[in-house]
């Protein structure tokens, strides 16, 4: 959620910064929302000044023994009308935020102008062979047809569930689990990651802190908790672990010193995905559930930056022990994400599809999620201040078992496991049918 006080002190000037990411602010409406809450504002400050004239004129009158009858009564009618003033500022207040909960992050000086995927920039690619990926030698085959032989199964996975759904049997599950839990031991044993298990059920307060709702419920799986029909808590499947570790900070304040607080998760994550159909539909890029190894960091303001190119090179790290091709994209502000300030993609090179496809996106919020979840912190002065907040995939299980399957693929149809997946695979180094 933006600074209301930024937002009050110069709102064309936050207008100009969200017309870079393609958002047009509705600054009539703000205006009148802020001309609405100024007039109850007013109104209240009136009728406590009268209330304490009146109180100190009755008591003027009663050390005299005069009658106050008439001032008491208008105090008492004053009541009822402070009651209601502020009954009516709640609702302004409240129908600020919500229009305030509908506004994206301002998105940081550095951050490219542009529209969509076409104006983002490159900021580095590599290759375990240089920054060009290697020809197989062969014509390669995409994942579908790699990973059908070694247990990959759609048409299973549409009988129990619909589309964008997979089953994973034998070899090919061995390997989605071995990848987890690399990506696991990386962040974890590396990179300082404290591992967590966390709901995969979450309420809907959660899901209005990281800035999900109200505007992406449709793309969310929502259930009843309890109850008759029509009746108890929804509750959502989380989109990304990102929605639980964040929310651990919520309504907290947290001591400078503990900062910074790094977290990671591997969970499954569900996305109905309401406006992507006609996208990636064969295969395993674009799911409604998928398996992701998420990386949280909650840092004092003045560090978030420095953390963002760190938890950009904690991704990049496992696609380079994967000996992955990959490169580093810094997303113009038209293609970031709602409440992100700044976002760098990191895309794997897919062989059959001739194209580098994201795998991982890294994002500084600075303050817009911690000042929806009231997440602070306070300093050795006793000062508190908020917290900033960042996110990344450590990476997507899903789309790395892709990458490894186009990538590792063998013109006999078998499939060469990296070396630093050899152990957790009970010594396999190669995948057949």
């Amino acid at each position: 959620m933006l600074d209301i006080a930024q937002l009050r002190k110069d709102p064309d000037s936050v207008a100009a910064r969200l017309r870079l990411r393609g958002y047009e602010l509705d600054l009539d409406a703000f205006r009148a929302l802020e001309t609405e809450r100024k007039a109850l504002q007013v109104r209240a400050e009136d009728l406590r000044a009268r209330r304490n004239a009146l109180s100190k004129t009755i008591g003027q009158l009663k050390s005299r023994g005069e009658d106050a009858s008439e001032a008491l009564a208008e105090v008492a009618g004053l009541g009822d009308a402070q009651k209601v003033a502020a009954e009516e500022n709640d609702l302004v207040q409240a129908r600020l935020r919500e229009w305030l909960l509908q506004v994206p992050n301002l998105p940081h000086e550095s951050v490219p102008a542009g529209r969509d995927e076409r104006d983002n920039r490159e900021v580095r690619r590599w290759g375990p062979d240089g920054p060009e990926p290697k020809p197989l030698g062969f014509e390669p085959r995409d994942h579908v047809d790699v990973g059908a032989p070694l247990g990959l199964d759609f048409e299973t996975a549409a009988k129990l569930s619909g589309s964008r759904f997979a089953v994973m049997k034998g070899p090919v599950a061995r390997l989605h689990r071995a990848l987890a839990q690399f990506m696991l031991d990386v962040q974890t044993g590396e990179h300082g990651y404290t591992e967590c298990y966390t709901p995969y059920v979450v309420n809907r307060e959660t899901l209005l802190g990281t800035g999900q709702l109200p505007k992406f419920e449709q793309d969310l799986f929502a259930a009843k908790k309890g109850g008759q029909e029509g009746e108890g808590e929804t509750l959502y499947l989380i989109p990304t672990s990102e929605v639980s570790l964040t929310n651990f900070v919520r309504d907290e304040i947290v001591p400078a010193a503990a900062l910074p607080i790094r977290l990671t998760a591997h969970t499954p994550c569900f996305r109905s995905e309401a406006g992507s159909y006609g996208r990636d539909t064969r295969g395993m890029i674009r799911q409604h559930q998928f398996d992701k190894v998420e990386m949280v960091q909650i840092v004092h303001p003045d560090t978030s930056y420095d953390a963002l190119e760190q938890m950009v090179g904690h991704a990049e790290s496992i696609l380079k022990k994967l000996g992955l091709a990959h490169r580093v994209m810094l997303l113009c502000a038209g293609d970031m994400g709602f409440g992100a300030a700044k976002t760098y993609d990191l895309e794997v090179w897919l062989p059959a599809q001739k194209a580098y496809r994201e795998i991982s996106s890294v994002s500084n919020c600075e303050a817009f999620q911690a000042r929806r979840m009231q997440a602070r912190f306070r300093g050795a002065d006793g000062k508190t201040g908020l917290l900033h907040t960042l996110n990344g995939s450590g990476l997507a299980v899903g789309r790395t078992l892709v990458a490894v399957l186009e990538n590792c693929q063998q013109a006999d149809g078998s499939v060469r496991v990296p070396e630093v997946l050899v152990p957790y695979m009970g010594g396999l180094r190669r995948l057949g049918p």
